[in-house]
């Protein structure tokens, strides 16, 4: 864990506590004030105050507590802060705890866990299409991964490997892996065929669909932050339906 990210989620902590209760009343100075004493240099103040800063310029805190009292050093959560609040350990505003969390759900290979890294940056930096389009790259990723396990499985057992498993275009390779599988499911422990029934259409649809809106050179539309955040929230997921798959895949797939 780098200086800032481990400085982001002290301050993320430290938020967190406070904006517990049915009304709470945070002020600057009494979340900032946690680190007076455990800062001994300028530099680090300053990367503390950047981090701060940061949390209000990409809409996860604003000024103000009421009316009454609308200024500094009074602050509250957004609807974006308290979206944030509720997965606060592995939301995607906490990058060390969200991919913490997605290492518990799959092991991702380096070029994978490098375009989810930077798909968290990016949307903490509101550059919203930016990690969109890096949360679906990753996906690809590891859908190769699977598309790879699949392909040494079919060969090893004699089996004639279908074209469109090695087609250039990922969705006709993600289609032709879901057939495969489709006609495997009963064999499959009943745990994971349920999480491939309700699981693969929908988070493949969102993550690809987000992913295409975003990266079309025509669309110059904005992507809402909640398609990028609904995006990584459900990753972990897609992670762990592809993990699980390939080791069925591996051991028991004929």
């Amino acid at each position: 864990m780098n200086e800032a990210n481990k400085l982001r989620s002290e301050l993320l902590d430290a938020i967190n506590d406070a904006a517990k209760g049915p009304s709470p009343n945070l002020q600057a100075g009494t979340i900032l004030g946690k680190f007076r004493s455990l800062f001994q240099n300028l530099e680090r103040e300053q990367v503390l105050l950047t981090l701060w800063h940061d949390l209000f310029r990409t809409g996860y805190l604003a000024w103000g507590h009421n009316l009454q009292n609308a200024d500094p050093p009074f602050f509250h959560l957004t609807g974006k802060g308290r979206r944030w609040l509720e997965h606060f350990s592995r939301d995607p505003v906490n990058p060390t705890g969200y991919l913490a969390y997605v290492a518990t759900q799959a092991k991702l290979n380096p070029v994978a866990l490098a375009y989810l890294a930077e798909a968290v940056k990016t949307y903490n930096n509101d550059c919203i299409k930016s990690s969109v389009v890096m949360t679906g790259a990753a996906a690809e990723c590891i859908a190769l991964d699977l598309r790879d396990v699949l392909v040494a499985k079919i060969e090893t057992t004699g089996g004639k490997v279908p074209n469109d498993l090695d087609d250039q275009r990922i969705k006709k390779v993600l289609d032709a892996m879901e057939r495969l599988l489709d006609m495997k499911k009963a064999d499959m422990p009943p745990k994971l065929r349920e999480a491939f029934e309700s699981h693969w259409p929908p988070i493949i649809h969102q993550i690809r669909r987000a992913r295409n809106d975003a990266g079309h050179p025509k669309n110059i539309d904005a992507v809402e932050d909640e398609i990028a955040h609904a995006s990584l929230l459900i990753f972990p997921e897609l992670a762990k339906l592809y993990s699980d798959l390939s080791s069925w895949v591996s051991n028991s797939y004929t």
